[in-house]
């Protein structure tokens, strides 16, 4: 047996998890090195690993199977990239385990590298035994910047001539079931006016007015939208939110300037179509360059579909949610306010999903980020339940 085997098989769920973090994967960056880990680590044992690259190779997704491959099994679904320290006040090293007050600091020790460890301890275990059905391994690359890279998994799924029978996303919710999250579509629009001299404003179009219009019928969007909900506790938003997150104008204060664009979001909820609410916004918008156009002909604004992906509806009655709720030993579901590739399995390849892992998005994207020991104990034993399930089925 090869030192890197022996080694390999003495590995705990704790260093595949230090191992995970030391990769600075913030999705700006590759995340290769990351992937080529894992699959090595899986073919130390055995698994073979099935890589989607992007187009220029520094990047890639990773499906593996261990079992029977001709019968459809239980998918367990992470991504691997998370967000920018930049800016942040950590204590902690970033991209460096740490182990302190019963807890695992490090950037996507919650978001989801916890799990992803978890998902593959799982894979390995599992790869000692005899199954009756098939575990599959899929993680991703860019989710945190709008489910970006696993289209390419998706593809590949679609045309594969077994599918998974179910999916569990293991993103954070304190390992209880989760069945529903908004849909998401990001939007960029450009706001064109007519340059000129400060001193001469009136003489030409702010751009900069033209897009706090355009906020103004976005907020008066968010506040239709919210007036009609009739859920006694707003504090959990359960309406569909539509949210501008960036303005980006300007070069001098003595320029009135010509360009100004706006990112905006919405997150809908799975009764309103995004489409329509866009279709609102584009009307409205269209009114307003029609007034602007008595002052500046080449008054404009030009919108771009940047991402959108589906949100999630499983409902609570069905297959999927009562075998992870065997798994994690609860009697309720949840649902979770941010979004997740499951949406995208369940709406494009028909594979009924849930959403459940270790820690709390309470504790992702800030600084310090960290998941608590026992939640990854916990999870390791939902792993081992699972695998037993494999087996015996």
């Amino acid at each position: 047996m090869s030192d890197n085997r022996r080694n390999n098989q003495m590995l705990t769920t704790r260093d595949i998890l230090a191992r995970l973090i030391s990769f600075d994967t913030t999705s700006r960056n590759p995340n290769r090195a990351l992937i080529d880990y894992i699959a090595s680590l899986l073919q130390e044992h055995g698994i073979e690993s099935v890589l989607i690259p992007n187009e220029d190779d520094t990047k890639a997704n990773l499906y593996a199977t261990t079992g029977p491959n001709d019968k459809p099994g239980i998918m367990l679904s992470g991504h691997t990239d998370v967000v920018p320290v930049d800016g942040q006040d950590w204590t902690k090293p970033c991209f460096e385990l740490t182990e302190s007050d019963q807890r695992y600091y490090g950037r996507g020790t919650a978001d989801m590298k916890g799990f992803v460890a978890c998902a593959i301890t799982a894979a390995i275990n599992a790869s000692k035994l005899q199954l009756a059905t098939p575990l599959h391994l899929a993680f991703s690359y860019d989710e945190e910047i709008g489910c970006v890279g696993v289209h390419s998994l998706l593809d590949m799924l679609q045309q594969a001539p077994v599918k998974p029978s179910m999916c569990i996303v293991g993103e954070p919710t304190n390992l209880t079931v989760a069945t529903k999250h908004k849909g998401k579509t990001s939007v960029f629009a450009k706001c064109i006016g007519k340059e000129g001299h400060s001193a001469l404003a009136p003489n030409a179009l702010n751009a900069i007015h033209l897009a706090c219009d355009l906020v103004k019928i976005v907020r008066d969007k968010q506040e239709e939208i919210k007036s009609r909900c009739t859920a006694a506790d707003l504090s959990e938003i359960p309406y569909t939110t539509v949210h501008v997150g960036r303005i980006h104008a300007g070069q001098a204060l003595n320029i009135v300037p010509n360009l100004c664009t706006v990112n905006f979001e919405i997150r809908n909820d799975s009764a309103d179509n995004p489409q329509e609410i866009l279709d609102d916004i584009y009307q409205s918008a269209a009114a307003l360059v029609q007034n602007a156009k008595k002052q500046a002909s080449e008054a404009a604004i030009e919108f771009e579909i940047l991402n959108t992906y589906p949100g999630l509806n499983t409902g609570t009655d069905t297959e999927v949610v009562e075998f992870v709720k065997s798994l994690v030993g609860a009697n309720d579901t949840s649902y979770v306010a941010f979004g997740t590739e499951g949406g995208l399995f369940s709406a494009q390849l028909n594979i009924p999903t849930v959403v459940c892992g270790p820690g709390s998005m309470a504790q992702g994207h800030k600084p310090d980020e960290y998941v608590e020991v026992e939640q990854m104990r916990r999870c390791g034993e939902m792993m081992e339940r699972l695998v037993s399930y494999l087996v015996a089925r």
